[in-house]
């Protein structure tokens, strides 16, 4: 199954240069907890979620509309495009442990979203189809689950004297 089958088409997106409290309106209006960051010529630069909002408040201790979404954003960005087949990005959700990657084409511009709840979700329609038509397994979906949930563990260095 390709990449474009699944992905969201209908996404919201912020500016690399606006502020945290416009992100947050966003995502508040739109319901959801995070949003393709773009720059000024329009191409995926990163991904700003709710969690990056509230941590950059509390350790940046200002309000969020001094603090550009530019200083928040997950600036490592994990990306697919439509034509890729979904166990490649399945396995790349896993091993990043991402729950959302923006579809992009060739030139870095937003064609949609992946998002792990749009596997589970077909996982779960297909499970009530008939069998031999099933391209996206339940076990599949768990497994993507489990890895991309699972605590990320802080490695604790001994400090030299």
């Amino acid at each position: 199954m390709k990449i474009s089958e699944l992905m969201t088409t209908d996404v919201r997106t912020c500016w690399v240069n606006e502020s945290l409290d416009r992100a947050a309106k966003l995502m508040w209006e739109s319901d959801c907890g995070s949003l393709p960051v773009l720059d000024q010529n329009g191409r995926v630069v990163g991904m700003i979620t709710d969690r990056d909002i509230c941590m950059a408040a509390y350790t940046q201790a200002q309000l969020l509309g001094r603090i550009p979404v530019a200083r928040a954003m997950s600036a490592e960005l994990h990306s697919c495009k439509p034509e890729e087949a979904l166990d490649q990005v399945e396995k790349r959700m896993r091993s990043h442990q991402i729950r959302r990657l923006p579809v992009v084409d060739d030139e870095g511009h937003l064609r949609g979203i992946l998002a792990l709840a749009d596997i589970a979700q077909r996982a779960a329609r297909e499970a009530k189809g008939k069998a031999g038509t099933r391209q996206v397994s339940f076990g599949e979906a768990g497994e993507t689950l489990a890895a991309v949930t699972t605590p990320r563990r802080l490695e604790l260095t001994a400090v030299a004297s």
